[in-house]
């Protein structure tokens, strides 16, 4: 598998996934970017998304809160805070906590603390609601 780059899925409580990868896709602070075997190295800051690889031909995904990403030629390190796979994301879980953000959005100005914080949070729900849609 001379072809394929080792890609690591960090995050402060465990080794969320390991393994050679064909290509990944990273939600960068800057957008979203690819990355193949043979890649510039590249450092980048993550944000809350969806990131996808490729494994024997078949695509995985995860959803990553924010982190750091660091590229070399024949390996990807992805730190971050949070990351699940489509598979293991509670769909029913996810959609309550959309609907409490939300609901308390529309009661706060967008000048409270508290909004900044419940934006994050809704934007977390919805990318996990998103990814595990492709489970």
């Amino acid at each position: 598998m001379a072809e394929e780059l080792l890609l690591e899925i960090v995050t402060p409580e465990k080794m969320a996934f390991s393994g050679e990868v064909e290509e990944v896709t990273i939600p960068g602070t800057e957008g979203e970017f690819g990355v193949l075997r043979g890649h510039e190295t590249l450092l980048s800051s993550v944000e809350i998304g969806e990131l996808s690889f490729t494994v024997g031909g078949k695509k995985q995904y995860f959803a990553v809160n924010t982190g750091y990403t660091e590229v070399t030629a024949n390996k990807v390190t992805v730190l971050v805070e949070t990351a699940e796979s489509a598979e293991t994301i509670n769909r029913e879980r996810a959609m309550r906590a959309k609907e409490r953000a939300e609901e308390k959005l529309t009661k706060l100005s967008k000048d409270e603390l508290e909004f900044e914080m419940l934006s994050i949070a809704l934007q977390r729900a919805v990318t996990r609601i998103g990814v595990s849609e492709k489970a």
